[in-house]
């Protein structure tokens, strides 16, 4: 293994070659170099420095400083936190495979990622994020007026891709500046599910039958779901899944993943992870798991070739039309867009596919309980995925199946599973709406 060149240089140092006049992107939480950007930030100012970054994994101080704009495709805490504190943050309405074209076109001087540490043959595995930037990176490396920033972390399990035509690693020789870390990986350990989630968890398990290609999000639900699967009799399932979890893993560790799915056969494929650091350390050399460019994970044509996909996701709130808002809470920009119209609408092309929402019917708004399920989606919501791309829609009072029918048999099966309390107000308030 060759030795440390002078490109390896201190945080100090490789932050200092940021420019008080520059721009600087960086993978979504997992892949960013969290050691490099809390160097950024013990810089006093800058006159203007753009960042684009998605899903922020802690307070990062530059962000505070005058001078600094961030440019977010996701939010997450510290996104909604940053911008309630008047600092200068903005949301770039996109799906996640957009941020390949939005990094290629705003070509950022400065490209920086986290990366395990580097490898017999000279490479620098991607580690927890594939994602969106790997090709503004090698275009960073190959540009002698840009420079590529990689962080090395031996917290960070080496993880593949599928060489040649996604390796999911950096040679030595592309990198312009190497920098050393030995902060703790982010962690984002599975939720414990509530009862209300173990409901709507055991409605989704009829749509699941052996032999289905899953993808799941994160939280309660999807990870209920994952422990019914592998505590169950079924089996033979293929992963193919935006985010690998801790549920996907559990199923992995019960023997119920095969991959037989049409494409990518005998590997589960993915684009970023994020759970405990028991998953990481399963992680660490899995040859199992891939990792592939976002534009490959989420790609609708891809999706479609898995078979009898099941994507199950989340929404915030879905209109009688089938509309769905799961990144705005009213105007208020909560999460982001991801891959929820991605997988909700490939699903739909998969042989025997199926999309499922899931969510609970109400929700505590300022100490009232409000219907997630409504006439119309709150004042000010933006939908996420279109009512021509929702099929079963599942709350604790059970599924309403979607596709094939007409606009009032929608409305009529999602009143059904409406909480009791606001089904007579959704029935009067639609039926007076129609007959207007």
């Amino acid at each position: 293994m060759p030795g440390p060149p002078k490109k390896y240089l201190s945080l100090e140092a490789a932050a200092e070659l940021v420019r008080d006049r520059d721009s600087l992107a960086v993978p979504l939480g997992p892949g960013q170099p969290a050691a490099f950007l809390h160097a950024l930030g013990q810089r006093d100012r800058f006159d203007d420095l753009v960042v684009f970054a998605a899903l922020l994994t802690d307070l990062f101080t530059v962000f505070t400083k005058p001078g600094v704009r961030l440019r977010s495709g996701f939010f997450g805490p510290v996104e909604r936190g940053l911008l309630g504190a008047g600092h200068d943050v903005s949301f770039i309405p996109a799906d996640f495979r957009q941020f390949e074209k939005i990094a290629r076109e705003m070509q950022p001087r400065v490209m920086a990622t986290s990366v395990a540490p580097l490898s017999d043959d000279g490479t620098f595995s991607l580690s927890l994020h594939a994602g969106a930037t790997i090709d503004e990176f090698v275009r960073a490396g190959e540009d002698p007026d840009r420079l590529l920033v990689v962080e090395i972390n031996p917290n960070l399990p080496r993880t593949f891709g599928l060489p040649p035509e996604f390796p999911h690693a950096l040679p030595l020789d592309l990198v312009d500046v190497v920098v050393e870390s030995n902060r703790r990986a982010f962690r984002l350990p599975a939720a414990e599910p509530s009862k209300l989630e173990q409901s709507i968890a055991t409605h989704a398990l009829q749509y699941i039958h052996d032999g289905c290609t899953l993808q799941t999000g994160i939280g309660g639900v999807p990870t209920k779901i994952a422990e019914l699967l592998a505590a169950g009799n079924g089996g033979d399932y293929g992963i193919h899944s935006e985010m690998f979890t801790e549920g996907l893993w559990k199923l992995h560790q019960a023997g119920k993943v095969t991959n037989h799915k049409g494409i990518y056969d005998g590997f589960s494929i993915t684009t970023f992870a994020v759970g405990s650091a028991e998953l990481y350390s399963w992680l660490d050399g899995q040859d199992a798991v891939r990792f592939l460019p976002v534009g490959q994970v989420n790609s609708v044509e891809v999706i479609s070739r898995c078979r009898n996909f099941v994507s199950i996701n989340g929404a915030l709130a879905v209109d009688l039309l089938g509309q769905m808002a799961a990144d705005t809470v009213g105007p208020r920009q909560y999460s982001g867009i991801g891959g929820h119209f991605d997988f909700t609408f490939g699903a739909g092309f998969s042989q025997a596919g199926t999309s499922l929402i899931c969510l609970p019917s109400t929700a505590e708004v300022g100490g009232e309980r409000i219907s997630r399920i409504g006439v119309d989606l709150p004042f000010g919501s933006a939908v996420t995925s279109p009512r021509h791309a929702s099929d079963v829609i599942i709350t604790e009072h059970g599924s309403a199946e979607l596709s094939g029918k007409t606009v009032h048999e929608r409305a009529a099966e999602l009143i059904r599973i409406a909480h009791p309390d606001f089904r007579e107000d959704l029935a009067e308030t639609w039926q007076k709406r129609n007959r207007a």
